[in-house]
């Protein structure tokens, strides 16, 4: 079993990361999906064998523009979603998720949680922590093939 809190859309609200932060060290994996991304810096030099940083179109220099972590017989595209055009509809991201090999997409931009399975691609935004929304992220399982998504809020 492998766990991971992600989060994104934090935009500069280093106290809503912090209040999350006590969870950092009892999972598996951390992973921002960008806006905000600057806001993760002390987590990855305290965790950095297990925080991924996506750089999102609000990030201009800290960030991936999308990774692949595997895990668990898994595989899962980690991106912000901007340049997927995720506002208007997952299907690019999950055609993207396809072509990585990946049964599972991680993407923020729209600062609405949703869980939701798009052409066999589980696609899995965790809210926001910014002032946009109400504040939420995603605490993840993965275990056997299987993957667990919940939505917290915060």
């Amino acid at each position: 079993m492998k766990t991971f809190v992600v989060l994104s859309d934090s935009h500069g609200r280093r106290g809503a990361v912090d209040r999350v932060r006590p969870l950092f060290s009892e999972n598996d994996y951390i992973v921002h999906l960008g806006d905000g991304s600057a806001d993760m810096r002390s987590a990855v030099d305290a965790f950095p064998e297990k925080c991924y940083v996506m750089r999102g179109n609000c990030d201009f220099a800290y960030g991936e523009e999308e990774c692949v972590i595997e895990a668990e017989g898994m595989r899962i595209l980690c991106c912000h979603g901007h340049r997927y055009g995720v506002k208007s509809g997952l299907e690019r991201l999950a055609l993207r998720a396809k072509e990585k090999d990946c049964d599972i997409a991680l993407y923020g931009h729209t600062h609405v949680a949703s869980v939701e399975t798009v052409n066999g691609v589980l696609c899995v935004n965790p809210g926001s922590l910014g002032a946009y929304a109400d504040p939420s992220y995603c605490y993840l399982v993965l275990h056997c093939g299987k993957a667990t998504p919940t939505l917290v809020p915060l």
